[in-house]
C-alpha cells in the first residue's frame, strides 16, 4: 500500500512538472544569460517593438540571501500585434505583453524560452485566434533564432 501511494505521489509530481512547461518553446543559446537577453533586446528594438522590463531573477534572489543560477526575464510587445489577439480574446491580455526568459540549467547550458502564442490563443479562445497567433509565433521564432545565432 505504501509503495502504491508513493508511486501515485511521484506520478502527480512528474505530471505537474510536465504541465508547467506545456507551451514553452526553448532554444539553446551559445551565449551566457545576460548576453542572450542583450541580443534579444537588440533584436526586439531593431523591429520597433517596445521593451517594458528587464528583470534579473538571480540578482533578486541574491538580495534575499538565496542562490539562483543566472536567470533573466525580458517583457516586450507591440500594440499592433497584441491588440488583435486581445480583440479576438480579451483575456489573452493576462499573457501579454510577451515575455522571454534566459536561464542557465544545472548542466551549465544556456537557454532562451518563451510562451508559444498559439498556446496562449488556445488557452483563451480555442482556435478562433489561430491566424493572429501564428503571425506572432513567426516573429518570436525569428527573434529567437536571430538571438542565438553565432
Amino acid at each position: 500500500m505504501a509503495l502504491r501511494a508513493a508511486s501515485f505521489i511521484m506520478a502527480c509530481c512528474f505530471a505537474s512538472a510536465a504541465a508547467a512547461s506545456e507551451g514553452l518553446i526553448a532554444v539553446e543559446s551559445p551565449y551566457n544569460v545576460s548576453e542572450t537577453i542583450d541580443r534579444l533586446e537588440e533584436a526586439v528594438k531593431s523591429r520597433g517593438i517596445n521593451v517594458f522590463l528587464r528583470l534579473d531573477h538571480a540578482q533578486s534572489a541574491k538580495s534575499v540571501g538565496k542562490h539562483l543560477r543566472p536567470t533573466e526575464l525580458i517583457v516586450f510587445g507591440n500594440p499592433k500585434a497584441g491588440t488583435p489577439l486581445m480583440e479576438c480574446a480579451q483575456t489573452a491580455g493576462i499573457d501579454l505583453p510577451l515575455k522571454a526568459l534566459a536561464w542557465q540549467d544545472a548542466a551549465g547550458k544556456y537557454w532562451l524560452g518563451y510562451n508559444d502564442p498559439r498556446q496562449i490563443a488556445s488557452r483563451h479562445a480555442g482556435d478562433k485566434c489561430g491566424p493572429i497567433a501564428d503571425n506572432i509565433a513567426k516573429v518570436l521564432g525569428s527573434l529567437a533564432q536571430e538571438t542565438v545565432q553565432k
